[in-house]
């Protein structure tokens, strides 16, 4: 059965599991915005964290046909691929002399923990557009990967300059046909176009002269000052900002230098865009299992250091169509 974040917390043993599921979504539109298949049954002597699935490659086609003869027959064509549920996640220790200090809502424990959280959710975010077992065993293939070479990487021969909205004539209208040319690629209509803060502070600019730039409350989620947490959005798609990689100022969708059509260019950035639907793009978690857990530290036994963690998963992606998800190479943002 496919669920969501928001529908995982209801799974949640603790009030406080409730609440860090409650700080992934509010702090990642990605995390909220997926659908999670927990079909992975890690239980039994032959335990495996192993999702398999078939990606289809091709469309099917249609044609018509003279009376007495038949269609000529066609097949989609699908590949077999796997992917490993990772866990991701991370540990902090605190002596509980400093532990006692101050009110519980700064304190040592509520800091580290939110740090934890913030790097959870980041490292998820990083994977699902870099992750690469090749270079992390223990990880999962993300967007950047799988998308490479296929027939929804976009413009990745040339570059799109998106660096002069001001001073070019019609340079917005030029990117925002660009921006729909792009998301055509898709099999539907997107849920989510994934860039830095460079990008989308491009494509903002572009949609806002266009009138469709959009801020939305999200049900349920409420910031630290009272009033609900919105989501940007490109009419009905959501922008969201991958961010900084956990424990790093660097981009997750770096801006960089980059030699295109043997020329060398600055300040080049990707933006990615994907369908969540279970015959799209979708994360992938086990049966019966929470997303997300939290172990506070127990000063209940003795030692005078504890440990706290948190913990995302096992969780992965997959994309079960290649028209699911599209990427938008070498853009030009200043």
């Amino acid at each position: 059965m496919a669920i969501s974040l928001a529908e995982g917390k209801n799974n949640a043993q603790t009030d406080l599991d409730v609440a860090v599921i409650d700080e992934f979504r509010k702090e990642s539109a990605i995390l909220d915005s997926l659908i999670f298949d927990d079909a992975v049954n890690p239980a039994g002597g032959g335990a495996t964290l192993t999702y398999g699935y078939r990606r289809q490659i091709t469309e099917a086609t249609a044609a018509t046909r003279a009376i007495n003869s038949e269609y000529a027959a066609q097949n989609v064509t699908t590949q077999h691929y796997t992917t490993e549920l990772a866990v991701l996640g991370g540990a902090f220790e605190i002596d509980r002399v400093v532990a006692k200090i101050g009110p519980n809502a700064s304190g040592g424990i509520a800091l580290n923990m939110a740090q934890k959280i913030k790097a959870a959710r980041t490292k998820f975010q990083d994977l699902v557009i870099n992750g690469d077992v090749a270079a992390d065993a223990n990880s999962f293939d993300g967007l950047d990967k799988a998308l490479v070479g296929s027939s929804t990487e976009f413009r990745a021969g040339e570059v799109t300059d998106w660096s002069d909205f001001d001073t070019n004539a019609r340079a917005e209208h030029k990117a925002l046909d660009a921006l729909d040319e792009w998301l055509g690629l898709l099999d539907g209509t997107p849920t989510v176009v994934v860039g830095n803060k460079d990008s989308l502070a491009r494509v903002r600019a572009a949609v806002r002269r266009a009138g469709q730039y959009v801020k939305n409350p999200v049900e349920g989620l409420m910031g630290p000052n009272g009033r609900p947490i919105v989501r940007e959005q490109y009419g009905d798609i959501l922008l969201v900002d991958a961010g900084e990689v956990a424990g790093s100022s660097s981009l997750i969708i770096p801006t960089e230098t980059r030699t295109v059509a043997a020329v060398e260019t600055v300040n080049l950035t990707d933006l990615y865009a994907f369908r969540v639907a279970l015959d799209g793009f979708h994360a992938v978690s086990t049966v019966g299992g929470q997303i997300a857990q939290t172990w506070l530290p127990d000063f209940s036994t003795a030692g005078a250091v504890k440990k706290g963690e948190v913990e995302l998963g096992p969780v992965s992606v997959a994309l079960k169509a290649t028209k699911s998800a599209s990427v938008f190479r070498n853009i030009k943002v200043r």
